[in-house]
């Protein structure tokens, strides 16, 4: 006898509880993302971008969001850190994977999980602008209230967020929780063991 899946609001992926109240649905994620696609495929008719995702964070959005762009796309990773194993920025940005693909005179697309500060993204702008592709625009599924760079440097933006600490979907705390559904507030002394 089957039963029926568990919904974002139920689903824990192993933990005994909720590390935190829900804050974005699964099912509004992927409505998001849909739209995003959409207008990811509209921007870029006729070319064929190359997608950048930041990892760890970024996989999720990245694989769910390439899937609905209707163009021909090109993936390469990056990764990076400014957290370590902290709720707080580090303030420092540490490369830990290049790009493997030549920029130049290429539509670049960089696909962040999560501005916060704005550090980590300008670092990344700089660092890819200086390799001289055709275009390069930003697309982050999360910015934080207050920290928002300006429009030029942010083209496509997800969802606005409360500055809370937000795990799941990807995002995580000291490696843990990147398999929720959703994206939830964590709450400090929140099951971490499961």
């Amino acid at each position: 006898m089957s039963t029926a899946p568990e919904t974002s609001a139920t689903a824990t992926n192993g933990l005994s509880a909720p590390p935190g109240p829900e804050l974005i649905p699964a099912e509004d994620l992927q409505r998001r993302i849909a739209e995003l696609g959409r207008e990811i495929t509209a921007d870029y008719a006729g070319r064929r971008p190359l997608l950048v995702g930041v990892l760890k964070g970024a996989f999720m959005f990245m694989s769910d969001l390439i899937r609905q762009i209707d163009l021909p796309v090109e993936l390469d990773f990056m990764a990076v850190s400014s957290y370590g194993d902290s709720t707080k920025t580090s303030g420092v940005v540490r490369i830990l994977k290049d790009l493997d693909v030549d920029l130049q005179d290429r539509d670049v697309l960089l696909v962040e999980d999560i501005v916060d500060s704005g550090l980590t993204l300008a670092y990344l702008r700089d660092l890819l602008l200086a390799r001289s592709p055709a275009s390069l625009q930003v697309c982050a599924l999360l910015v934080r209230e207050g920290s928002r760079p300006s429009a030029a440097d942010l083209r496509y933006v997800g969802f606005e967020i409360p500055p809370e600490f937000v795990i799941g979907y990807g995002l995580d705390l000291a490696e843990r929780y990147r398999n929720l559904p959703y994206i939830c507030i964590y709450e400090d002394g929140a099951d971490a063991a499961g």
